[in-house]
């Protein structure tokens, strides 16, 4: 008698199975920032519009730090000396770049559960990710040390503190960074939104007492045809939209936007992605008013005096005051450059976390992550400003910014692809609008970066 036929074993797929059906090659178990992932309560869907955006606010003002750090000052000042209010329209489309892009970044952690530093080693060979990784952390790298010269010329300006002493007080705010972090996500957010209303009020302050011309202001919001036809003013605009987009934020955005416990069903994800934009989108403005209030008083307090060479960051603070008859203008500058530096720090030490983690699937203590990444970038900025002085750190930080813009294409195009993927986003997938606004502007971000790299080392 033959044998019974056995059905077959009900089994369930694996989750090596459920990913590749989502489009990823590896599984992947750890969270993105673990200690603090989905750490701050959400409410239910059905609660008030502004209940619910109060809990989904913050990461975009952590993210609007980048676009507002010491690398953004030198662009928007030399500026607004030379040509007046004519590239504000460069810092408007700069920003409407940002919020795009920031959006999408959202959107992929949201979605999949992943930052863009895992996506990539998840997506990518082993080789490809960590030549990713390695240029990343050279950007991370770069943003520290614009982060560090800023601080340092700020204590300079200040309190008289010799450069070689400011940059070595830098590493003093390991300290201050890992205290704060842990006391909880929410305390890093409410400091960093401190700070950034510090920055904010004192450029308000500088653009009532520059009294500047609001219909040239106005006017310069419009892009101006003699922006690309003329060498230098192109050279300056590619310059400011290089330093106003910055690729660590991408890789922050996508992580940080994890910190809410939001539902992980389909409506949970439309409703953390909804807030998330909100709240990105409305920060970015934000970031976008201390830009343009940098570039407004520089044009009304120098290129409309005469001075319309004027592209160092204390040459400007020496000025403000003398200028604008107003003796507290120039504290109020510094005490703004300050500011500015400490709340990139922050962002930095995160961005440095999320990227490490995300690329190497290697988790280092914080102290010794933050160590590594101010030494890299203390070590050449102390070096340079005992050599040479003012003078140097200036080009250091000019050089920290050509260096963030040749990092800025290796960020933007896996996220484009990524969110353009069916198979990793599901049902939020880039509708084809998105997708073909999203690679346009990936494709003018590329070429302008190339074009500021080939001028800065060929022209």
């Amino acid at each position: 008698m033959p044998p019974a036929i056995q059905p077959p074993p009900v089994t369930t797929p694996s989750e090596a199975d459920t990913q590749a059906a989502t489009g990823w090659r590896r599984a992947r178990k750890h969270n993105s920032l673990a200690e603090v992932y989905a750490s701050i309560r959400v409410p239910a869907q059905s609660a008030s519009f502004w209940r619910k955006l109060m809990a989904f606010w913050g990461p975009g003002l952590m993210v609007a730090v980048g676009y507002m750090d010491p690398g953004n000052w030198a662009t928007d000042i030399e500026g607004g000396s030379r040509f007046g209010y004519t590239l504000l329209s460069v810092i408007l489309i700069s920003n409407l770049f940002a919020m795009l892009l920031q959006h999408l970044a959202a959107k992929l952690g949201i979605v999949t559960g992943r930052d863009l530093a895992q996506a990539c080693r998840d997506h990518y060979s082993a080789p490809v990710a960590k030549v990713l990784w390695l240029l990343c952390e050279v950007a991370i790298a770069a943003c520290d040390l614009a982060e560090v010269i800023g601080s340092a010329i700020a204590l300079n300006l200040l309190f008289g503190l010799p450069l070689t002493w400011g940059v070595s007080i830098t590493i003093l705010d390991v300290l201050v960074v890992l205290l704060f972090q842990s006391r909880g996500f929410r305390v890093l957010e409410s400091i960093v939104a401190g700070l950034l209303t510090v920055i904010f009020g004192c450029f308000l302050y500088e653009i009532i007492v520059s009294k500047p011309d609001w219909f040239g202001i106005l006017g310069g919001l419009v892009p101006q045809p003699q922006i690309v036809t003329t060498p230098k003013m192109l050279y300056i605009a590619i310059g400011i939209l290089g330093a106003t987009v910055m690729p660590h934020n991408l890789y922050l955005h996508s992580s940080i936007v994890q910190t809410r416990a939001f539902d992980q069903d389909e409506p949970g994800k439309r409703m953390a992605i909804k807030f998330a934009t909100i709240d990105s989108t409305v920060a970015l403005f934000l970031a976008f008013f201390v830009n343009a209030a940098i570039l407004i008083t520089s044009a009304a307090a120098f290129h409309r005096n005469g001075h319309q060479n004027v592209a160092d960051i204390a040459d400007a603070h020496q000025l403000l005051a003398p200028v604008l008859g107003a003796s507290a203008a120039s504290i109020v500058f510094a005490v703004a450059l300050l500011a500015s530096g400490q709340t990139s720090t922050l962002t930095g030490t995160l961005a440095g976390q999320i990227v490490m983690e995300g690329f190497l699937d290697l988790k280092l203590k914080p102290w010794v992550r933050r160590l590594i990444t101010r030494g890299i970038a203390v070590v050449p900025a102390f070096i340079v400003a005992w050599l040479y002085g003012e003078k140097g750190t200036g080009e250091l930080l000019v050089l920290s910014q050509v260096i963030l813009s040749f990092q800025l294409s290796f960020a933007v195009i896996p996220l484009v692809l990524f969110t353009g993927s069916k198979a990793k986003m599901g049902v939020f997938v880039n509708k084809p609008w998105l997708q073909t606004t999203a690679w346009s502007v990936s494709g003018i971000i590329v070429l302008l970066n190339c074009y500021l790299l080939f001028q800065t080392f060929f022209g």
